[in-house]
Order: structure tokens, then sequence, then C-alpha cells
């Protein structure tokens, strides 16, 4: 009989610190509003703006947003993609723009990040058996085959992903598309599926934002789980204090705080959602939700997390994936190659190593 050890952690990657605002901004009473989408808390703060309808409007637009990219929810236009059998799904622009720009990391990245990993992920099930353990006495956690991921693995490939306009034309992964056109989605492989969650909360958070300046904002943050988005700096023009998250660590725990204002803070790592396995072998390894797109098992390299500081939080979605994926030498090797983005890596001896020399 195999000793399983289960856990089960809901937090947020980064998490902006109590008491940030600081004397100069007593008189500014900040508001905020927090709901639930993408299986995650979100909650949107404005330190210059009185009116709640604003953030009613905010978490109006996530639902939106998940009725659309979610990839579990029923009818949403990424799930009628996925059961189509092949044929050209219509989709809304927002959904087409998405699929686009996750095409796009999956060129740039070689096929290290893929859209189409659904199927591996589907097998895994890491959130689901984790809530089957935590209700299930000595429930033994599965591990797919090889041979089981081998097979889901002939199926997972970011080139069958097709976006053609109402004219049949397809777009090439780095066509810009327009909002006045009709476009489509189909699977040039049937058992091929699409799951948008390493890029999908990184786009609704640069669009909340373009709202938000819109309404006139300058001073505010967006939580998206590991996703912090910073509109402008504090009331008083000092930067927000961020902290992010130490892996494993306590809800809030943070291992190390970073000042920034007018920034996108996303985290991801092996600690959201996993499992262990403790056997004869005494086996420990960590199974989450980031997987080999290679050999259809979680990664396993030097790292707990990565942390991408840039201009925009869909790019730092896409890229925390990504230089998790890679290890602490070719990740940072990659950010450093890089002019306007940062990174900051948790190794799992607990370093925090940037990409960026800290001045002492």
């Amino acid at each position: 009989m195999k000793k399983i050890y289960y856990f089960w952690i809901f937090l947020m990657c980064t998490t902006i610190l109590s008491g940030c605002l600081g004397s100069a901004a007593k008189n500014k009473t900040p508001i905020s509003q927090t709901g639930f989408a993408f299986d995650t808390v979100i909650t949107i703060t404005l330190y210059d703006n009185t009116n709640t309808a604003v953030l009613d409007h905010c978490l109006a637009l996530c639902e939106q947003y998940e009725s659309l990219f979610s990839a579990t929810l029923e009818d949403s236009e990424v799930w009628q993609i996925n059961h189509a059998g092949g044929q050209p799904t219509a989709v809304s622009y927002d959904t087409a723009s998405l699929i686009q720009a996750a095409r796009y990391y999956c060129a740039q990245t070689q096929g290290i990040l893929d859209l189409t990993l659904r199927p591996v992920a589907e097998e895994w099930q890491i959130s689901e058996q984790m809530k089957q353990a935590a209700s299930t006495t000595d429930y033994e956690f599965y591990i797919p085959s090889d041979k089981t991921l081998s097979d889901l693995l002939k199926h997972v490939n970011y080139k069958n992903v097709r976006i053609t306009d109402e004219a049949g034309t397809e777009m090439n992964y780095d066509t810009a598309l327009s909002n006045d056109t009709k476009y489509f989605v189909s699977l040039a492989d049937d058992q091929s599926a699409i799951d948008l969650g390493f890029i999908a909360k990184g786009y609704v958070a640069d669009h909340l934002k373009a709202y938000l300046l819109s309404e006139g904002v300058t001073s505010g943050i967006i939580s998206l789980g590991g996703n912090i988005l910073l509109i402008g700096s504090k009331p008083n023009g000092a930067p927000f204090n961020v902290g992010i998250q130490k892996p494993f660590g306590a809800v809030s725990e943070v291992i190390t705080t970073l000042q920034k204002s007018e920034t996108s803070v996303v985290s991801s790592g092996c600690y959201e959602r996993y499992f262990v396995l403790d056997d004869i072998k005494k086996d420990k390894t960590i199974y989450h939700h980031i997987f080999d797109a290679t050999t259809g098992y979680p990664v396993q390299n030097d790292l707990l997390s990565v942390t991408i500081l840039s201009d925009s939080s869909l790019e730092g979605d896409a890229l925390s994936t990504y230089c998790y994926i890679l290890g602490l030498e070719r990740g940072l090797a990659y950010i450093q190659s890089l002019e306007t983005v940062d990174a900051v890596f948790v190794t799992k001896d607990y370093e925090v190593i940037p990409s960026y020399t800290v001045s002492k």
C-alpha cells in the first residue's frame, strides 16, 4: 500500500502587501470588489475613483471572458471548438485574438508552450484528483502510463489549430486580426483540444486595465490570482509593494518584496496545483499542472517559481510558464536577452535570483 500525501493550496502567487499606501494617502479611501472566475479569486482595487459601477463592470467583463475562454465551461467558445469534431467554429473577435496570441507564443517557443496540451491535462486531472483526495480517506492518486501519455501526445501540436476568416483564408500565427471580420477556428486533428489557461488571465487583465484607463483610473490594482497588474502608482506617487508568494508557504507568506509602478507581475510555479506521492521508493516527485509537451509529465527541474515583470500581463503569463519550463539557466539567459522584461526565479533551495542587478 502506498502512503499518500495530498495538498490543496489555493492562494495568490503574488500579493499586494497591506499598509502599502502610506500616510500621504490616508485621506483617500480606496474601493475594492472581489469575485471568482477562471478558478481563482479576482480583486479589483481603485485608489482614485469612487464609482462602484466601474468595479461591477470589471467583474462582468471577467464573467464574459470566462464564458468565451473556459475549456471546462460547457458551451463556451473554446468548449465548442473542442467538441466540433474538427469542423470550423464561429468565434468572437476576443476568442480569435486570444487563440492567435497563444499560437504566436507556441511558435516563438517552438512548441515548448502548446495550447493543445488539454488531452494530457485531462488525463492527469490534477485539480480533480486534489479535490478527491481532500474528501476521500486513503485516496490513491492516478499516474498515467508512459504508453497513455505517448498516445495522447500524438494529438498535441499547436499547428493543428487553424483560424480562418469568412472567406476561408487562413490566418498565419502572426497575422493581425480585425474586429470587423468574422473568424472561425478549427482543429486539423479532431482528437486535439485547446486550453488557454496559460495565457487567458493575462489577456483579461490587460483588457481590464484598458477599460479602467478609459474610465479615468490612474491608480489601481488588478489581481487575478497569480497575475497582478498595477495601474500607475500609489496616490502619493510612491510605488506599490508587491510580495512574491513563498512556494509551499502559508497563504500570503512572501519570499521577497518588489517596489513597482505601472507594471505587470505574473508568477507561475509547481506549488499552485499539485500532489506528491511518498511510496516505498521514497518518490517525492511533485506532480503539478505545468506539463512538458515532449513527455506529457509535469516539468521537473531546479525551480519552484518564476515571476515575470513586464508591461503586458499577457506576455507575463506566457513567459512565466515558458521560463519555468526552461529551468533556471536557460530561463535566465532568455530573459536577459530581452530588453523590456525582467524576472525573479525561486529555486528548489529557496534562493531568490533576479534577472537584473539589485542595488544595495
